[in-house]
């Protein structure tokens, strides 16, 4: 999977198209990924000890990871992603710039 939970990443189609946000939580069996802030739905709580008023919810519903894109680091645009191995680690780069994703 190209995308990683923490990355800044820009949506290139469907509904949310051009929103920017970070990854919450992946779904590597299910090649998909919740983005803050997209695909926002609404999700009918009953009252429990969490939540005791209950009532409708707004969440973010996971999305396909084709759909995303991470943003480079140094340009901040959308751009593909490279592996290259340094110092013995295989690490993610931005094809735009050259510049690693990986912390």
């Amino acid at each position: 999977m190209h995308v990683k939970k923490g990355d800044k990443v820009k949506v290139i189609s469907g509904k949310d198209r051009g929103k920017e946000g970070v990854i919450l939580q992946v779904f590597p069996k299910k090649n998909r990924v919740i983005v803050e802030g997209v695909n926002m739905v609404k999700k009918h709580a009953r009252p429990s000890q969490d939540n005791p008023q209950g009532g409708i919810l707004n969440i973010e519903a996971p999305i396909h990871v084709s759909n995303v894109m991470p943003i480079d680091p140094k340009t901040g645009e959308p751009t593909r992603v490279g592996y290259k191995i340094i110092d013995g680690k295989k690490v993610r780069i931005a094809k735009k710039s050259g510049e690693p994703l990986d912390k």
